[in-house]
């Protein structure tokens, strides 16, 4: 099987977000995209949703990206043990924090991750460990600091893509979250991210829900590029159905009423 690493030099690949803690929304949808984002982070999900998502990404046979809610070893090496095909790590704005990560998500020599997986072990054996086996390793650059290093970020061994967190970029700056991001507001920093990364020779990715943001990071050269999250597609299409039937109702209520001299009859 073609690896992760393998699809994203081809050429972009097209992730769908989940936040929630259900493995069917992935049977179902995710085969419309290319990998699937799991969101330990900020979604609603412990160890065995993740799990279970993971699992759900094998069978739809699409790549799985688990993102940890931060930088701690042990939150690693657990996300790693599920034998996803990729882990991000948020909040990443030093070399010193990205050396840290490495050496908590890397097998010896290049870091000291424990090795042992149950999972990985089960499905192909006691050499998981070996590079060609080992998940991508993406920091995530979501603030200034962040983005005046990302070039010596992606410069170290075992760093394998840098992904711009906008939201948190934005907070950063002082801008409010209720207040909508003009949409060329981030060009500038994503070219800045795109060109650290390529310089390297590492890929970038980032969330680009709209037709022109996409385009835009397409031509940077941005290869993990998000398309949205299953709660906006939840939310948006059952928006849309509930609007269209609640029109059919309303007609038809108006019309029995005309049919019945004003009234109803039935509310």
């Amino acid at each position: 099987m073609t690896s992760f690493r393998e699809k994203l030099e081809s050429g972009p690949q097209l992730g769908l977000g989940m936040f929630y803690p259900a493995p069917g929304i992935i049977e179902r949808i995710g085969p419309d995209w290319d990998w699937v984002w799991i969101d330990g982070q900020h979604g609603e999900m412990g160890y065995n949703d993740v799990l279970g998502c993971v699992r759900a990404c094998n069978l739809v046979k699409r790549f799985a990206l688990i993102r940890v809610p931060g930088h701690e070893g042990g939150l690693i090496g657990l996300a790693l043990d599920t034998f996803a095909d990729a882990l991000m790590v948020p909040m990443v704005s030093t070399v010193e924090q990205a050396k840290h990560i490495v050496q908590a998500a890397k097998f010896p020599p290049v870091g000291s991750r424990s090795w042992g997986a149950r999972r990985p072990i089960d499905l192909v054996g006691r050499s998981y460990s070996k590079p060609e086996n080992e998940p991508l390793l993406i920091c995530q650059i979501e603030n200034d600091q962040g983005l005046d290093n990302a070039e010596a970020i992606a410069a170290i061994k075992g760093v394998d893509a840098l992904f711009f967190g906008g939201d948190d970029m934005a907070i950063s700056r002082g801008i409010s979250m209720d207040d909508p991001v003009p949409g060329d507001y981030f060009h500038e920093s994503w070219e800045r991210m795109a060109k650290a990364a390529s310089s390297q020779g590492k890929f970038s990715g980032g969330v680009f829900p709209s037709s022109e943001a996409m385009t835009k990071a397409t031509n940077l050269g941005y290869r993990l590029v998000v398309g949205g999250g299953e709660m906006f597609f939840l939310a948006s299409g059952s928006k849309e159905a509930s609007d269209r039937l609640r029109k059919c109702i309303d007609s038809t209520v108006t019309n029995r009423g005309k049919d019945q001299g004003g009234s109803s009859g039935v509310y």
